[in-house]
């Protein structure tokens, strides 16, 4: 059995970390859905910046946007909701099986509005909106102005992927903004099922402490940091709070283990794939990964769901030093500081390309 296909019937979603208007009218990402079990996927600045570089395909829809006197930025959104409403329509089958569980496409709020909560909430509901699919999910980053816009967001009916999470405290801290949400919702007498995923991200961790680690604890902490979240994501939601919003009609917000392509090209390209196989859960991975895993025929194992089945799996990493909490908040930071460079850089190359039109 594939891989792929056994982390599907574990209960994991396979979500593409990509999209591009050639993925679509190639008809690869069908292929993708029909061969490689993936069920759902993301969009960043960083990818939409890569496929307009490296693609014609979008000129003369830029070239109407500008003819229309519209911003690069409105450009844009109107360009990346194009494809992401036709990647939903093709997920739209496992929406509808799933019961709106699975089958779902991101589209990101511009990272320049990341630590303004206003702007944030009303910018997602705008987004949502002109995004028109049940199946869409806006990404909003998991800081501390990002939690507030989080609950708002799903008070107002508006399905939300937290990005940009890095540790057990921020997940936990979305996981409450959302629960808060939900329960808004219930107090105002509205139905509680508004979806969200909540986005940990995992390989970054090793290239940052590498050369603080001692080499037998190298390539590691990134599984460490998602297998302690998915311990203490899993009592979160099993709490009699938790219990009691279950009752209510209300789902789990799912965790989703992002960033799973390795950087380290000494690592096996299925490293944090394989490592953090977990039923109830989803994994975004790059092309390069997806196909390194579906070319493989090996079993998957599920993570401990309780501590002390898991053991203290961070210990090993505060006794060489390493401030967990720390170091989440500057891999948040710099995370959203990468965003906003593939940002600017994503409205040049728009800019660049009406002048090239024109």
């Amino acid at each position: 059995m594939k891989t792929t296909r056994a982390l599907r019937e574990l209960g994991q979603s396979i979500w593409l970390d990509n999209i591009t208007r050639q993925l679509l009218d190639s008809g690869t990402l069908q292929r993708y859905i029909d061969e490689l079990d993936v069920t759902g996927l993301t969009s960043n600045p960083t990818i939409f910046e890569k496929a307009i570089a490296a693609s014609d395909m979008y000129d003369d829809q830029i070239a109407k946007a500008a003819r229309a006197g519209k911003s690069p930025e409105d450009a844009f959104f109107e360009l990346a909701t194009a494809d992401l409403r036709r990647a939903a329509d093709l997920f739209r089958p496992t929406y509808e099986r799933t019961n709106g569980v699975d089958g779902y496409v991101s589209l990101e709020v511009s990272p320049l509005i990341a630590y303004d909560t206003a702007t944030t909430a009303s910018e997602a509901k705008r987004l949502s909106q002109l995004g028109d699919r049940p199946n869409l999910y806006i990404k909003i980053p998991g800081t501390e102005q990002g939690n507030p816009a989080i609950e708002e967001s799903i008070f107002g009916g508006v399905p939300i992927n937290v990005t940009l999470l890095f540790s057990p405290r921020q997940t936990l801290a979305s996981a409450e903004a959302y629960t808060r949400g939900l329960e808004r919702r219930i107090e105002a007498g509205l139905s509680p099922r508004v979806e969200s995923v909540a986005s940990l991200f995992v390989s970054r961790w090793d290239p940052l402490t590498a050369d603080r680690l001692p080499k037998q604890l190298q390539l590691q902490l990134g599984l460490a940091i998602g297998k302690q979240t998915y311990v203490e994501y899993t009592a979160f939601f099993a709490s009699e709070r938790w219990q009691r919003l279950i009752e209510q009609g209300a789902r789990p917000q799912r965790l989703l283990f992002a960033s799973t392509g390795v950087k380290d090209p000494s690592a096996p390209p299925e490293l944090y794939v394989l490592g953090l196989a977990a039923p109830d859960t989803v994994d975004t991975m790059p092309e390069d990964t997806l196909h390194a895993v579906g070319a493989l025929e090996v079993p998957v194992h599920p993570l401990p769901t309780t501590a002390a089945e898991a053991g203290d799996v961070l210990a090993p990493f505060r006794d060489a030093g390493i401030d967990i909490d720390e170091t989440a908040l500057e891999l948040q930071k710099k995370g959203a500081e990468t965003f906003v460079k593939s940002w600017t850089s994503l409205l040049d190359r728009i800019s660049g390309r009406v002048a090239a039109v024109a």
